[in-house]
């Protein structure tokens, strides 16, 4: 199956486009490079043996789309491409509209123009919102959303809800992405934020290669076991086989929502204890004010995805700090290095 994804030179696209090529899938990769690298498609070549069809492109860019549709028989989408940081989206509300909602509008006219129906969209645990009690499960309703970034996602949501009630040949799995982590075993591909990482596990390495003097930690009073905030933290390779498994359910006319997370929260605190005792690196620390749009404390309940789609995350808190390390300490400038 010929399969393109958006934003496929990032973090989580890059590793889901090498567990798409060693499951024999073709790939085409349309990525703006704003959050993404051409080296890392260079490495998933490397990794897998197999070529990657690589677009330079902005998904709000109509006439590029049709003509990477008009020249490759794509059967489905996989749809990364999106601004992510929290923080930064409170302060630049309309830049993440745009490019999160406007871009995947434009996006989809594009697939139904060139007669292409099945998407997986890269959603986030953010949309069940600020009142949800934890676990989240798929069954809640969206909820009110704490960022600008979560909210786009909920928008998103919303239009591929709509879109699958009015036509029905469009199928649409909605993954629920919890917080993803580690890198790929080869030590080949992993998460190379620029400037200070917004993701608590990069700024960890960082600090732990020297890159970053100290690790802030924003917030220890939070309603928690020690004060710090709780987050569930899943493998990014399990995280990319869920991708596989999800495309199973685009046989399926209609809108299927996943959680894709371990079921368990993780502190802050504990995390940085977990990398000292996977690596034997000290991480330095202080406590900083609360960022504006985090929440204490959530955790999935991912028993659906194990159900339906036979899929359920099986690397542990020591297998992704320890991929993690071999990906920083090999690439101490990320793909600059």
């Amino acid at each position: 199956m010929a399969i393109l994804v958006t934003g496929g030179a990032g973090y989580i696209g890059s590793h889901t486009v090498v567990e798409l090529l060693q499951a024999g899938h073709e790939v085409v990769v349309v990525d703006s490079l704003c959050n993404g690298s051409e080296e890392a498609l260079r490495r998933v070549e490397k990794i897998t043996s197999r070529q990657v069809v690589f677009i330079h492109g902005d998904i709000r860019d109509r006439a590029m789309l049709d003509t990477l549709f008009a020249t490759h028989a794509i059967e489905a989408v996989i749809h990364f491409a999106g601004l992510k940081a929290v923080g930064e989206s409170v302060g630049q509300p309309l830049r993440y509209y745009e490019n999160n909602v406007y871009g995947t509008l434009v996006l989809c006219q594009a697939m139904a123009a060139a007669g292409v129906y099945r998407l997986v969209f890269s959603s986030s645990a953010t949309v069940y919102g600020e009142e949800a009690s934890v676990p989240y499960v798929e069954s809640m309703p969206r909820g009110t959303t704490s960022s600008p970034y979560g909210t786009s996602k909920a928008m998103v949501e919303k239009v591929l809800e709509d879109q699958c009630q009015a036509d029905p040949r469009w199928s649409v799995v909605l993954l629920r992405y919890f917080n993803p982590i580690g890198a790929h075993p080869s030590g080949l591909i992993g998460e190379d934020p620029q400037g200070i990482p917004n993701n608590l596990m990069p700024y960890i390495s960082q600090v732990a290669i020297g890159r970053l003097p100290e690790l802030s930690i924003y917030g220890n009073d939070y309603p928690t076991a020690d004060g710090t905030c709780e987050r569930d933290y899943l493998h990014v390779v399990d995280l990319a086989l869920g991708h596989l498994k999800a495309m199973q359910a685009l046989s399926t006319p209609g809108v299927s929502r996943y959680n894709l997370g371990t079921g368990k929260g993780v502190s802050v605190l504990e995390m940085v204890r977990a990398f000292i005792r996977a690596t034997g690196v000290e991480v330095p620390y202080r406590f900083a004010p609360r960022r504006t749009g985090d929440l204490a404390a959530f955790w999935a309940d991912a028993d659906m995805a194990e159900r339906e789609l036979g899929w359920r995350a099986e690397r542990g808190l020591g297998e992704m700090m320890a991929d993690t390390w071999r990906w920083q300490s090999a690439n101490p400038a990320g793909y600059h290095s």
